[in-house]
């Protein structure tokens, strides 16, 4: 006689299947945007802040570019312990301010005809974090011609020699 194989079942392939556990949801990758007033001001928004993970009311900032350029694609903004040469972000409404209207004036950054918008990019410097904030000129809305009635006096007609 041929040998048969056989599967035997076990108590615990009689169950119902367990739901498999739910992964923890990856938090959204947030992108951490602010703008440059036209007085010069970086403004952080307050929900920009709250995702920094850092006190701005009670920490200095040193305000850096890349060294060897003339026009400013990038400012790098330092926490320091020091007083010297640091800068403060002072509270406003909704949001936080540093006024640099000099520096971004001598850096090429032209803030008060083109409105500049920055991505904020966490990065490691010298043991501690530092924020390199990319500056982009918000593009202007091309305007759309007006196609209505036109309006005023009717040009007037070249008359030709009769």
């Amino acid at each position: 006689m041929k040998a048969i194989n056989i599967h035997f079942f076990s108590p615990t392939e009689n169950q119902q299947p367990k739901a498999k556990a739910e992964k923890a949801a990856k938090p959204a990758k947030l992108l951490l945007t602010g703008h440059i007033s036209t007085t010069g001001k970086l403004v952080l928004p307050a929900k920009t802040v709250a995702h920094l993970g850092v006190d701005l009311n009670k920490t200095s900032f040193k305000v850096g570019m890349d060294e060897g350029k003339r026009k400013a694609k990038s400012l790098y903004l330092v926490p320091s312990s020091s007083n010297a040469e640091t800068f403060v972000f002072e509270q406003a409404a909704k949001s936080y301010t540093l006024a640099l209207p000099f520096i971004l004036t001598e850096s090429g950054v032209d803030f008060v005809k083109t409105k500049y918008d920055f991505t904020i990019r966490l990065f490691e410097y010298e043991g501690t974090t530092a924020f390199a904030l990319q500056l982009a000129p918000e593009a202007a809305e091309a305007k759309v011609p007006y196609t209505g009635k036109p309006r005023g006096r009717k040009p007037k007609q070249d008359q030709g020699a009769e």
